[in-house]
Parts: C-alpha cells; sequence; structure tokens
C-alpha cells in the first residue's frame, strides 16, 4: 500500500467504494486522514465498514469541514449529469480528486526519486502497460503495475527510489488528476469513446492531453488528427515529444512500426523484429511496441534490454492471445473484441481465417469489418447475433451457425485442419458483448481456451510463444 500522507490530520471525503475506492480509503487513513466515505450501494458500505473505514451519508455531512472529496473514477463528474456528491462538493467550493492524483501528490512531496509512467489512449493502453511492465521487470528493475489495468494504484508497493511505477489511466483517471506529473506520459490514439461521460470529443481530448502536457517526456500517436494536433501544441510549447506510429510514413522523427519491425525514423535503424513474434502482431501491436520502447528508453534501459523482454512478453489474456497449436493451426482468444471497432485489428492481422463470431451485438452489427471478409475462411456464428451475423456476411464469406461456442471451436477445427493455408487461424473475436451467454468476456475467452485444449493433439503456447 501506499499511504497517502499528504491529508494527514484532515477530514476527507470518498465516495465509490468499489475496487479502487476501496484501497483508496484505506491509503488515507493510513496516512493519518480523517476519511467519512460513503457510496450509493448499501453492501459496498457495509463491507469497508468491516475493513474498518468511517461511513456516513455524505448527503447529512457538514461540507465545510472537508479537506477534499475523493471520487472513485466511476462516478460521473460532468456528463451525462454530475453524481449528487459532485454537486455538493461544488457547493462548499471542496477541490475533488482521485486516485491517481493522490498518488502524484505523494510522489512529489516524498519520493520524487521513484519514476511514473503513465499510459493513456483510446486502445492499447492495457498492452502496452503490461508489456512495458514485462520489459521492465525481464531487465531487472523494481518494477509496479496497475491503475485501470486492475490493481489500484495506491494498493503498488510503498513509494522507493529507484522503484518504477507504470500505471494505466483512463479518462476518468485524468479528469480527476489536475497534476498528474508523470516523468513519461503516452497517449497512443483517441476515437471517439465515452463521450456519454465527456459531452464530446473536444472534451475527451483535452482530458486525456493533461496526461502527457504534465510529463516530463512525451509519447504522442501520430496515427489520428486528435494525437497529431496534441503533439504540435506540445512542441511548439517546448515539451519533450517523441512520436509514434503504426505506420513510418506518418511520421519523420521517431519511433514506428515499418512492416515487420520497429525502426528509429530518423536514421531508420531497426530497434526490434516483430516479424516472428507470436504476440505482437499487426500494426496496431507495432505502435503499442514503439510505445513502450520509447518509455523503456526514457528510463535508462539499452535496447539489449528491451530486445529481450520483447522477446518473452506473454501477451494479454484476450487480447489477440494465442493459445495454441495444433498441426499447422493456431488458436487466437480475442473474446476482449465486444463490437466491430474492436474485431478489426485481428481480423487486419491474420489471413485464412476460421472467425467465431456472435453473442449479443452492438450497434451496426459487423457491417463495419467488411472489407476483411475475404479473409474469412468460414465463420462460425454464436449466440444472439448469429442470424443476422449469417445475413451480413451472405454472398461474402461461408458461414455455419453453431449456437454455442463448444461447438464453434470443434468446427472451426475441424475445417481449419484441412486448409492448405500455411497457417490457418481459428480467431475467437466476437465482435459482440458476451451477456447472452457469459457473466462477462475473461469468462468467455476463459470457455474458448478450454474448448481449444480439451481437442486431441492440442500444443499450448508458452510465455515465449513456442509450443510447450
Amino acid at each position: 500500500m501506499i499511504a497517502v500522507s499528504q491529508f494527514s490530520g484532515k477530514k476527507v471525503a470518498l465516495f465509490g467504494l468499489g475496487g479502487s475506492g476501496m484501497a483508496t480509503a484505506l491509503a488515507l487513513i493510513a496516512g493519518g486522514a480523517q476519511v467519512t466515505a460513503f457510496d450509493d450501494n448499501a453492501e459496498s458500505c457495509r463491507i469497508a465498514a468491516e475493513k474498518g473505514i468511517p461511513i456516513a451519508d455524505l448527503r447529512h455531512m457538514d461540507w465545510s469541514g472537508f479537506a477534499a472529496l475523493v471520487l472513485a473514477p466511476g462516478v460521473p463528474l460532468t456528463h451525462p449529469k454530475p453524481h449528487w456528491v459532485v454537486e455538493l462538493a461544488r457547493t462548499a467550493d471542496t477541490e475533488i480528486i482521485g486516485d491517481v492524483e493522490l498518488l502524484a501528490r505523494e510522489r512529489r512531496a516524498t519520493c520524487p526519486e521513484a519514476k511514473l509512467i503513465a499510459i493513456t489512449g483510446t486502445n492499447g493502453k492495457s498492452t502496452t502497460t503490461a508489456l512495458i511492465g514485462h520489459i521492465l521487470k525481464a531487465a531487472g528493475r523494481d518494477v509496479e503495475v496497475g491503475g485501470n489495468i486492475g490493481r489500484a494504484v495506491l494498493d503498488l508497493a510503498p513509494l522507493a527510489p529507484g522503484r518504477i511505477y507504470v500505471v494505466e489511466c483512463s479518462s476518468y483517471q485524468i479528469d480527476l488528476a489536475p497534476t498528474l506529473d508523470a516523468d513519461v506520459g503516452l497517449l497512443l490514439n483517441l476515437t471517439p469513446d465515452h463521450l456519454d461521460r465527456h459531452g464530446d470529443m473536444t472534451r475527451y481530448a483535452a482530458i486525456k492531453e493533461r496526461l502527457v502536457a504534465g510529463a516530463k517526456l512525451a509519447v504522442v500517436g501520430a496515427d489520428d488528427d486528435y494525437c497529431k494536433a496534441i503533439a504540435d501544441r506540445l512542441e511548439k510549447a517546448g515539451h519533450d515529444v517523441v512520436s509514434i506510429s503504426s505506420d513510418r510514413a506518418h511520421i519523420t522523427r521517431g519511433l514506428a512500426f515499418d512492416g515487420g519491425a520497429i525502426v528509429s525514423v530518423e536514421d531508420g535503424a531497426v530497434i526490434a523484429d516483430l516479424s516472428v513474434h507470436p504476440v505482437l502482431r499487426g500494426a496496431h501491436n507495432g505502435q503499442n511496441t514503439a510505445a513502450a520502447i520509447a518509455a523503456c528508453r526514457a528510463v535508462g534501459l539499452t535496447d539489449d534490454e528491451i530486445r529481450d523482454g520483447l522477446s518473452t512478453f506473454p501477451g494479454l489474456a484476450h487480447r489477440m492471445q494465442p493459445v495454441a497449436r495444433l498441426g499447422s493451426v493456431i488458436f487466437v482468444n480475442d473474446s476482449k473484441a465486444t463490437n466491430a471497432e474492436a474485431s478489426a485489428p485481428a481480423l487486419k492481422t491474420f489471413s485464412d481465417i476460421h472467425w467465431i463470431a456472435g453473442g449479443r451485438p452492438k450497434e451496426g452489427g459487423i457491417a463495419s469489418l467488411a472489407p476483411f471478409f475475404p479473409k474469412i475462411a468460414r465463420a462460425y456464428l454464436i449466440g444472439e447475433a448469429a442470424e443476422a451475423f449469417s445475413t451480413t456476411l451472405a454472398g461474402a464469406a461461408d458461414t455455419v451457425i453453431c449456437g454455442t461456442l463448444e461447438n464453434a471451436v470443434k468446427q472451426a477445427a475441424d475445417d481449419a485442419a484441412k486448409s492448405r493455408a500455411e497457417t490457418p487461424v481459428v480467431l475467437l473475436s466476437p465482435a459482440c458483448a458476451s451477456f447472452d451467454q457469459y457473466r462477462n468476456f475473461e469468462k468467455r475467452g476463459d470457455a474458448f481456451v478450454s474448448a481449444v485444449m480439451a481437442l486431441d493433439g492440442i500444443e499450448p503456447f508458452t510465455a515465449t510463444g513456442k509450443e510447450a
């Protein structure tokens, strides 16, 4: 735990007692703050009280005594309308902040020697965060990884000189972190997302920009107009900026993916060869890797150390994750792809695809994926979306309605084994929510892996990407 001492002896209101909220309350109490916590969920309040966190309904408190409101990132700050606790805090002119801001303040005040790498972006931030953490750990560095990727930032090991904190930040967290000052800030890309919480794209982009604007080194993607404009503003303001791209043609200086490798655009030097990497496939992962390389260089790693770490990266579960091989057939778990846009990178990356898709459909279905339909050897459709997806694919790709994931895996495996392609792929990339058949995409991905591992002769991938 990182005990937060910056509010020692002061009264702090805290709202939202999920995983990060609970960790934040305990960190504040450990640092000497007088916390009063609350949540709209009575069960969350009960659990918090059992952990020794003082609970009281903040609607009935005297707000004049609170030094701050610490808000969980899932609680609406501005849109679609401010939560009632936000309105109370603003009426009392009480500062509203979140856990990432508490980390930033504690680091500045007590241990500025600890390094902070902060990562954001609409897509790819979890993979990039995990990749940076893996490379640093492989090089023997003292590393803590957390934030939006899973572990709450204040639940990480205490601040210490030489320790490197690699933190994934959502737009919600950045919105509550006005003085975030990472040593390295990464902004990968920007596409419309969470606009129900931020109002419009302009505000969403401005929130993301704060993370890199406050960093000593800004690593910024160059593949969309919003990020390019942000990079231009930072450079004109005198910031140190490294551009990264999934396409070498997009930048004149920085690091970019060049078909199969990460290259330094200035001199053409090849930094890392991704052409045979089992996990980091596709241009989108090329940009993620370029970002990770820039961050790791910035905190002192050599290119040899970086290459060694890249070679053993196992990937993230459910995100274009190679899980097994059967002869020449590779099985890939991309269950995290819960809409068409999220399925596009996998369909773009692979060829001779035996595509398992379906579930509870999102608005627009899979029509936007039409450019990739010629790459589909056959589609194995499951769940509520099966009939609709079959109609969309009619005339473009062969389809079979399988109903369940287990049936789809068996049929896809049989068909792929007969393929004459060099590397057929059985790909679970549903382009749908999981809720018709599974509690979440993780459970769906786990079911896919279980079905694959039950096949005769299957060979699981190891962390190095080779068969066990």
